[in-house]
């Protein structure tokens, strides 16, 4: 048994150095009681406890997985060698090098379906968005990984999350693929695309089995300094490759553009739409007996969630673990949908997250939420835009700084309208001139998005 237990933990370690890796399975994170394997693991010649036993870390099934996977760089990233130096010279990786996959088998894994489970029988999405952060995680630090085991590793962190868009309902009884690589590179960035995919036919087109893209930007720091570090160059292979490597580089020049386009647009005539936006918040504050029925006002959509982050959701760099503040967020952006609506929402997609600062073991962490604007265009498929701004606030020193900003986008789903003939969503005014700036801002970073792609 023990033999057994040795040669797939080697196996794991070839997987992720291996520039073809096999699928990394996912399991369910409750133990049999009766199973009484032994605790300690033998890799490359030395005795652990498996990573599901390490304290201090966030723990989920893919987590664990993945972990395992990369378990002698993870140790390696805990404990660097003392006065190690920083990579010498860049390597030239291709994204194949960096592309993992993990699968998870919920056709015949009952815990673990049970685990992500939601109550409409699909996939809980924030524990999805969890994984894809852990996952992206996985796939910088296989792609800055320079395989010598005396250089200083580098911090990786989420910078940011671009687009995660939801194609169509993921199920919890059929199994489900996560496939992911580097795709672009800057001097000190990573982005990384993932794809969800099940198929629910046999021999179905791959395209037409994606449920769900995503996006993530990682950053680069020097563990030991904290500034900005390189990370190996890309060289994308294949015709699809190289298109997405364009792709990629288009959105990071959109990036850099979307702050100086802002201001060119509030001072092109944005001021008329502030007031525009503000005339009927006005009727709302001065004359509420005659304000429009079918409105109500941004600040009677929000909802707030405080905490204090505990060391079990830390990540291995010690900060609070991405993911864990993604489900989070998530999950309160749900319920202000749901609040809002009157009817169970249904989830589109994360239209961006921005992680402004580190968030830490310790900190009081406020969660705030909101109906930022709602979009009738299409009466079968209003939309619901959701922004959630994360504070951490230091009460001792009077002081509070946005952690995180999330916008998600839901609409109603279909059985909840088809029981409702009188669903109606309303529309959402701002009181105040900050409201009605931070509405411009989203929706001209929405609509500089839609031309952008429009212009491709």
């Amino acid at each position: 048994m023990k033999e057994e237990s040795n040669s797939q933990n080697l196996e794991k370690e070839m997987e992720f150095n291996s520039s073809s890796p096999r699928t990394i399975p996912v399991v369910s994170t409750l133990t049999n009681p009766f199973d009484n394997s032994n605790s300690l693991a033998c890799v490359n010649g030395h005795t652990r406890k498996p990573i599901a036993f390490w304290p201090g870390m966030y723990h989920s099934p893919v987590t664990n997985a993945l972990w395992e996977t990369r378990s002698e760089t993870f140790e390696r990233l805990l404990d660097p060698p003392e006065d190690a130096t920083p990579q010498s010279e860049l390597l030239t990786k291709t994204p194949k090098q960096s592309r993992t996959k993990i699968l998870y088998g919920f056709s015949t894994d009952y815990i673990l379906r049970e685990q992500y489970r939601d109550p409409w029988n699909e996939v809980r999405i924030g524990k999805l968005l969890e994984d894809l952060d852990a996952l992206a995680g996985t796939i910088s630090v296989k792609h800055c990984s320079d395989d010598d085991s005396t250089t200083r590793p580098l911090l990786l962190v989420t910078a940011s999350v671009d687009k995660i868009v939801l194609k169509k309902p993921i199920s919890v009884d059929v199994d489900l693929k996560i496939v992911g690589s580097a795709i672009w590179v800057g001097r000190s960035s990573i982005d990384i695309q993932l794809e969800v995919i099940q198929s629910t036919k046999e021999g179905s087109d791959t395209s037409d089995s994606v449920a769900l893209t995503a996006n993530f930007i990682f950053v680069a720091r020097d563990s030991k300094t904290g500034k900005a570090a390189p990370v190996n160059r890309l060289s994308p292979e294949t015709e699809k490759e190289k298109l997405l490597f364009e792709e990629a580089e288009a959105r990071s020049k959109l990036r850099k553009r979307k702050s100086v386009e802002k201001k060119k647009e509030i001072q092109n005539g944005e001021v008329n739409r502030l007031e525009a936006l503000l005339a009927e918040g006005r009727i709302f504050c001065d004359m509420p007996a005659l304000a429009d029925r079918n409105s109500i006002l941004l600040r009677d959509t929000c909802l707030e969630n405080s905490l204090i982050c505990q060391p079990q959701q830390r990540n291995i760099h010690g900060r609070i673990f991405g993911g864990f503040l993604m489900h989070r967020a998530f999950e309160l952006a749900f319920s202000t949908a749901y609040a809002f609506a009157g009817l169970v929402p249904y989830f589109l997609e994360v239209d961006h997250v921005d992680f402004l600062r580190p968030v830490d073991v310790g900190d009081f962490l406020r969660i705030k939420s909101c109906v930022l604007y709602t979009e009738h265009e299409n009466s079968e498929k209003p939309l619901i835009n959701i922004e959630v701004v994360a504070h951490v606030t230091r009460p001792e020193l009077r002081s509070s700084e946005v952690s995180n900003t999330f916008y998600f986008t839901f609409t109603a789903r279909p059985e909840a309208k088809a029981t409702n003939n009188g669903f109606r969503i309303r529309k959402v005014v701002p009181a105040t001139e900050e409201e009605a700036r931070r509405i411009l801002e989203h929706m001209g970073a929405e609509s500089l998005q839609s031309s952008e792609g429009k212009s491709k």
